[in-house]
Parts: C-alpha cells; sequence; structure tokens
C-alpha cells in the first residue's frame, strides 16, 4: 500500500484545512446553506404591538437556547455547555436590549431592522479585530441575531438533514453543530474557523472528525458527492479514487484493529518489559479535556495550555477566575500530578499586542511577553499558586531562552510567595518550577539550565522548527520539517544528558510524542516521561509494554551515529519488527 506522502503528493482532489477534530470518516456530503434573511425596513405604525412582537420574539429565542443549553449539558461537559450559557447572557445584556428598545420607539421602523443593526455593530467591531478567536465570536453573534430576526418574522428552520452524512458548510454556529450531532451526522467541514471556533470545540466533544478552515471546500464539493475526511492531518477529498478510498479503508480498518484490547491498559502502568517505567501524561487544550484524560488512564497533565483560556473567555481571566479553573483542574485529577504551562502568547497563538511584528515567531512571545508584562504574569503566578494547596500543581514557564529570563521569573514567583503568605493564603511552598526547552541556546545549556530548576519538556514542535529553520505551515519547505532528522535526535539526546547530571527529570509534550512511531526511540534516549493527546495515551502504553529498555537504548544509539532522517526511520521500522510491535504511525 502507498505511503501518506505519496497518496498527498498525487491527489488533485484534495483541500487542505485545520485538522479540528481527530479521526477518519468516509461518506455523503451535505451541502448545508442556510436559508437568507431578507429584512424590511418599512415604517410601523403602533409602537406598543413592535415592542410587544420584540419581546415575544426575544423570549422565543432564550426558550430555543435553554433547550440547546440543556442538550448541551447532557451531552457535553459543563466547559464546554457554556458556550450556549453565554449566548443566553448576551439575550440578557440590558444595555443592549435598551438600545434597540429606545430606537424602535423614536425610529419608528421593523425591530428587525432595529436588531439587524444594533447587534450587527458589535459584530463589526469583532470582525476588524486582528485576532482569530474574536472573528469567531462574530459568527455566535451572527447566530443570535438571526434567530432573533426569525421569530420576528414568525419563520422556524426545518431541518432536511439526511443521517449518516458528512456536514459541509461555510461555517457553523455552536448551535448548528450540536442540533447535527443528534442527526447522527459522520464529520464536519467548514470553509471558515479555526481550532478555537465552537463548531470544533464541540466536534472534539463527540468525537466527529472535523476539518475547518478550508476556505473554498463550499464551492469544490457538490451535495451528495463522495468525500473522505482525515480529521488527523486536515484533508479532505471529494470525489476519492479507488486508490484514496482503500488507502482510508485500511486506515479505518487498522484503526479499529489497534483500539481492540486498548481498555486492559488503562489502569496498567507503561513499564518495560524489562521493568523501566515511563509516565504516559496528557497534554490538554481546554478543561473539558479532562474527562478524556481520566479515560485514558493517562499518569496526569504533563501540559495544560493555560493560554487556550484566553480564547475560550475572549481574554485574560482574573486572578480569582484563574484560581478557580486551575483548583477545579487540579481536584479533577488529583492525586495525579498537573503540569501548567503560564501563558504561552504569540507566534502563532493568541495576540495580545496592537503592534504586528515582522516575525513573530522570533519575537514577543512566551516568557519575553509574560516579562513585559509582569501584572498579567504575577495574576497568574498567584492564581497558581492559590490552586496548588494539594500539592499536585507543576508549574512550567514556555520559550526560556536565556537563564536571565528563568531567574527573574523565579524572582517574582518568589515575590507572589511573600504576598500571599502576607494575606495569610495557603499554598503549596514547594511547588516544583519547570521550563519549556524549545530555543536551542537552553538545549544547548541544558546543564546550566538543569542546576536550576526542578524539570524539564521538550516542546519539539518549536524546538525542531528552529533547529531546522523551517516553518511547518509553509508547504514549500514543510518536508524540511523533520522529526527524525539527526540533528533533532541528537538534541535531544544532549538536552537529556544534561538533565541527568543533576537528577532533573526530562518529559517531551511536542506532537513528536503523539507520533506513535517515535516512541521507542524516545524512551531509548532516556526520557522520564511523555505528555500527548489524549487520545493516543493508550496505544503508547501498549508500545511501551511491548519492547525492553536495553534494546530501546540499544537502538537509539544506533540512531545517535546516523546520518540521515531515512537511516533513523528505517532503523526504528526494523526496531518495531523485531519486536512485533503493531505499526500505528500515520493513523493517529
Amino acid at each position: 500500500m502507498k505511503s501518506f506522502k505519496e497518496i498527498i503528493s498525487k491527489a488533485n482532489n484534495k483541500i487542505a484545512g485545520i485538522a479540528a477534530a481527530p479521526g477518519i470518516v468516509i461518506g455523503k456530503s451535505y451541502l448545508f446553506t442556510k436559508e437568507k434573511i431578507e429584512i424590511s425596513k418599512s415604517p410601523i405604525t403602533d409602537i406598543d404591538e413592535a415592542l410587544r412582537n420584540f419581546e415575544e420574539a426575544l423570549a422565543l429565542s432564550k426558550k430555543e437556547l435553554n433547550k440547546i443549553f440543556k442538550i448541551a449539558r447532557e451531552k457535553m461537559d459543563e466547559i464546554r455547555a457554556a458556550i450556549f450559557e453565554a449566548h443566553l447572557m448576551i439575550l440578557d445584556d440590558e444595555i443592549l436590549l435598551t438600545s434597540i428598545r429606545k430606537r424602535i420607539a423614536e425610529e419608528k421602523v421593523q425591530p428587525e431592522y432595529i436588531v439587524s443593526t444594533e447587534i450587527s455593530k458589535y459584530q463589526q467591531i469583532m470582525i476588524q479585530a486582528s485576532e482569530s478567536y474574536m472573528k469567531e465570536r462574530a459568527q455566535d453573534i451572527e447566530d443570535i441575531k438571526n434567530r432573533i430576526i426569525r421569530n420576528l418574522q414568525k419563520k422556524r428552520w426545518q431541518s432536511k438533514i439526511e443521517k449518516d452524512v458528512i456536514v459541509i458548510s461555510e461555517s457553523l454556529t455552536p448551535a448548528d453543530t450540536l442540533l447535527f450531532t443528534k442527526n447522527d451526522t459522520k464529520g464536519f467541514v467548514t470553509d471558515h474557523g479555526g481550532l478555537t471556533s465552537h463548531a470544533a470545540i464541540i466536534s472534539r466533544s463527540f468525537n466527529l472528525p472535523a476539518v475547518v478552515g478550508t476556505h473554498n471546500a463550499t464551492q469544490i464539493i457538490k451535495d451528495g458527492e463522495s468525500v473522505i475526511v482525515d480529521g488527523f492531518h486536515g484533508y479532505v477529498f471529494y470525489n476519492p479514487t479507488d486508490e484514496q478510498v482503500k488507502f482510508y479503508s485500511e486506515k479505518q480498518k487498522k484503526l479499529i484493529e489497534l483500539q481492540k484490547g486498548l481498555e486492559e491498559y488503562k489502569d496498567k502502568d507503561a513499564i518495560t518489559t524489562d521493568g523501566k517505567k515511563i509516565n504516559v501524561e496528557a497534554n490538554v487544550d481546554v478543561t473539558g479535556e479532562i474527562d478524556l484524560v481520566i479515560s485514558a488512564g493517562a499518569n496526569g497533565i504533563g501540559l495544560y495550555r493555560s493560554e487556550q483560556l484566553l480564547d475560550e473567555l475572549g481574554g485574560f481571566p482574573s486572578e480569582d477566575e484563574q484560581t478557580i479553573i486551575y483548583t477545579k483542574l487540579a481536584s479533577r485529577v488529583y492525586p495525579l500530578i498537573c503540569t501548567i504551562r503560564a501563558f504561552d502568547v504569540g507566534g502563532d497563538k493568541f495576540k495580545f499586542q496592537d503592534y504586528k511584528e515582522p516575525n513573530p515567531f522570533l519575537g514577543l512571545r512566551g516568557i519575553r511577553f509574560l516579562l513585559d508584562n509582569k501584572n498579567i504574569f504575577k495574576e497568574q503566578i498567584r492564581a497558581v499558586l492559590r490552586a496548588s494547596v494539594h500539592k499536585n500543581i507543576k508549574f512550567m514557564i514556555p520559550m526560556v531562552s536565556t537563564l536571565d529570563e528563568l531567574w527573574t521569573s523565579k524572582k517574582l514567583i518568589e515575590e507572589c510567595k511573600k504576598e500571599l503568605r502576607k494575606d495569610k493564603i495557603h499554598f503549596d511552598s514547594k511547588m516544583k518550577i519547570g521550563i519549556m526547552v524549545e530555543v536551542p541556546s537552553t538545549a544547548v545549556m541544558s546543564k546550566d539550565f538543569a542546576s536550576e530548576v526542578d524539570f524539564f519538556s521538550i516542546g519539539t514542535n518549536d524546538l525542531i522548527q528552529y533547529l531546522m529553520a523551517v516553518d511547518r505551515g509553509n508547504d514549500l519547505v514543510a518536508e524540511l520539517y523533520q522529526e527524525f532528522s539527526p540533528v533533532v535526535i541528537r538534541t535531544i539526546h544532549h538536552i537529556v544528558q544534561g538533565a541527568k547530571e543533576f537528577d532533573t527529570p526530562v518529559s517531551l509534550c511536542g506532537e513528536m510524542a503523539a507520533d506513535t512511531l517515535a516512541i521507542p526511540l524516545l524512551v531509548g534516549l532516556g526520557l522520564d516521561s511523555v505528555s500527548m493527546s489524549p487520545a493516543t495515551i493508550l496505544y503508547a502504553k501498549r508500545i511501551i509494554n511491548s519492547f525492553s529498555y536495553k534494546k530501546a537504548k540499544a537502538m537509539a544509539e544506533e540512531c545517535l551515529q546516523m546520518k540521515t532522517e531515512n537511516e533513523i526511520q528505517q532503523r526504528i521500522l526494523k526496531f518495531f519488527e523485531e519486536n512485533n510491535i503493531s505499526r500505528t504511525r500515520n493513523i493517529i
């Protein structure tokens, strides 16, 4: 069977987007377009009747959203269901409602026109913002606006969707997405949206493959057409060839085979056949994924991306808000450890400042941003400390490139501890502090950094980009983004060796940890733990329980002497064959 790269490179019927929810699905497309609402600006003669109609439409809209919110709470976790609660809060915004009522009385035109123009003001502010999450929230408000107008016009949206189809749409509101799941929808593809769009979040909640941000899927894919959605890699194939169908059907079968017998590993530790234990932890984007962490049998949370809160909440939460979130997080996984990474903003993530950097990946991001905004950083530090009372929280600093940055950060942490002691607030005075090793300067000086921190976490996503001087999002140079490059393998080995001199534990939390082909190599290089998507944990446990550390170490030592990525990959594949381990790469 052809490789994934061969299938992709030869396909002229593929649409690339963002892999928003993992999985593979083959099925018929359903081109979803909402009826365009016509809005009248005609005059009214009875103001009281118009206001009464508006209040009735508002009440009906609330009733509809309450019903959807109830379904969401039954089907999803509370954090994600809160999407719909936020919509209800907009319908209770007295400033907005008062303005609408006042304009209806003064301008004496149809309420639907006033509702449209008034709510559109808020949308325009969001649409003009540079941050993608603001644009996505504007789409949510569009749903609320249209809902009120539709109820004013006494119209009803009737879904004619068939069961077991793949929904293709320009965009999907949270309500659309949730209602489609009731019709056994198999997956989603949208022109717009990103990882933080609510359609993407809901898709992940229901384990439905989704590819978003395709730009033009609705213009290319016809209704009822056969499509393949690859939610692992972010590709959609329309009118797939026999070869593509065969390739992805085999992937689906392989995925089902690999899932058989995985449950037995939920309560098992990942221990090599000769007794070396590896902690297999979970990466968490949003609090709602905790159920997945628990059901996957993770040894804890190796990376909690706190910056995702900014996307969910639309800005920096207060110290008290953060304290509540982190406390709940730690309580849910107790007695397991939760590693909270400080806000890692900038680069390709949440952008706070208005200044447009010519090269954001080399600019004000990670710890650089935090030290430039000490009030934000200190609020988060205090919140994490306050949530650490059960002594199962570790705190991690991102994008550290100099010892001065680390020393300044540690000084701020001590300041926060003094402030909390003064206020007689309890916290874990010995909370462990670690750093992300994702910059070449930190990797080179790993021994010096190891003497200053309690733990390392290697972030291979950025480390590989900086080592290879390649933007992995750029198709023109994507082939140079090589996780099995000799320079990457040797750098990981150098980091581990430097850390071992001070008995500093080393984890790896980049996408490389989720590449099951890399696991024996990472274990052989001496890593203490790996942190990955919850969906990959049981696979990783099974693989680690299938080989000896002695053999993995010998294999890793061979790889350290090799000069090309291909040589290293072939040696790892041989290791899988020698130890009769199922090859799972390119499936998860």
